[in-house]
C-alpha cells in the first residue's frame, strides 16, 4: 500500500502506549484505516495558533506528524472527522486548509533527511 501521513492532534496518549501506538489507533478511531507508522516528518508548534474550546478549555498544541503505511481497513469517518478522500499531490495546492497544514503536507513530500522541528 502507499506511503501515507497521519498527525496527531488533541490526541489522548493512553498509559501503555508509544507515541507510534497512539497514531495508529487515533487513525484507526478516526479513519478506519490500520496503519503501520514508519517514520517522523516533524514535530509541528504555532505559537499562533490557539485552540479555544466551548468548555472554556484553551490550549497550545503541538502536534506530531508521522509517515504510515496502510495496511488495510475501510475509509469511514467518526465524530472527530467530517470528510475524508484521497488527494493526489499535485491537487493539493487547490484545496482550502491552514498554512500550518500546508507545512506540514509539503514537509512529508519532500522526503526530508531529518523530522522538522518546530
Amino acid at each position: 500500500m502507499a506511503r501515507r501521513f497521519c498527525q496527531l492532534r488533541l490526541a489522548a496518549h493512553d498509559i501503555g502506549e508509544t507515541i507510534a501506538d497512539t497514531a495508529v489507533r487515533e487513525v484507526k478511531e478516526e479513519t478506519g484505516l490500520d496503519v503501520e507508522a514508519t517514520g517522523l516528518v516533524g514535530v509541528y508548534t504555532n505559537p499562533h495558533h490557539v485552540v479555544a474550546f466551548t468548555d472554556g478549555e484553551v490550549r497550545h498544541q503541538f502536534s506530531p506528524l508521522f509517515a504510515t503505511t496502510v495496511l488495510g481497513g475501510t475509509v469511514a469517518i467518526d465524530h472527530e472527522s467530517t470528510d475524508i478522500a484521497w488527494t493526489a499531490p499535485d491537487d493539493i495546492a487547490g484545496l482550502d486548509m491552514h498554512p500550518s497544514m500546508r507545512l506540514r503536507i509539503e514537509h512529508y513530500l519532500q522526503h526530508r533527511d531529518s523530522p522538522y522541528l518546530g
